[in-house]
């Protein structure tokens, strides 16, 4: 019987659920809010800049909760993503995504103080952000396309982690168990393979783990 990670789960899933929904309603709500009730796009960038500023504190704890829990279940499943066929690649590819997001969640704030430095009013901040090597018009644009990077790098993360969860089920265990065994003793001969087939019958008809 497998042991409970309910804290772990809870901190990953809600982290990466904040993650996700913050990037997904920053792009298609305040962005669009911004600049419908501002006519002037200095104006309506800062205000944007703004609302992402505020924003900033809650997704960093956000991202903390949901690496601090993936940590956890890593941790938690080491002999699965080691020997479960298919969970290794799957955590993998999570990771590579994992990594993209922080990257682009980083620049997009860099590139967020720019423009909100940048089209203040106080001449420092304007000096501040004239001594960015990035002119302003640059930091728009990687930014326009960065409010939907996020949203859809999230997204895939979410599609992983429901794979992770499909892999957890009993039967997906044991077919990926004896999968990533059989590999290597089907080129040793097939009677170490009926073993492992005969391991894996036993084990279901007696409920074994």
């Amino acid at each position: 019987m497998s042991e409970r990670n309910t804290v772990m789960r809870s901190l990953h899933d809600l982290g990466l659920a904040a993650w996700f929904g913050g990037s997904l309603m920053g792009a298609v709500g305040l962005n669009k809010a911004a600049r419908t009730a501002v006519e002037e796009p200095a104006l309506a960038s800062r205000i944007a800049s703004i609302g992402w500023a505020a924003w900033t504190p809650v997704n960093a704890a956000a991202i903390g909760a949901h690496l601090v829990g993936g940590a956890g279940l890593l941790g938690a499943n080491s002999a699965r993503v080691a020997h479960q066929s298919g969970v290794g690649a799957s955590t993998i590819a999570k990771t590579v995504l994992t990594g993209a997001a922080l990257a682009a969640t980083a620049y997009s704030r860099v590139l967020g103080k720019k423009i909100e430095l940048a089209s203040s009013p106080d001449s420092e901040d304007q000096e501040a952000a004239a001594d960015h090597p990035m002119d302003l018009e640059q930091a728009q644009r990687h930014l326009a396309m960065l409010q939907w990077a996020l949203p859809a790098l999230t997204a895939g993360m979410l599609v992983l982690n429901a794979l992770h969860g499909e892999q957890q089920r009993p039967e997906q265990q044991k077919a990926g168990m004896l999968r990533r065994a059989a590999s290597p003793l089907a080129m040793a001969g097939g009677t170490g393979l009926a073993a492992v087939r005969r391991a894996g019958h036993h084990r279901a008809m007696t409920g074994h783990c």
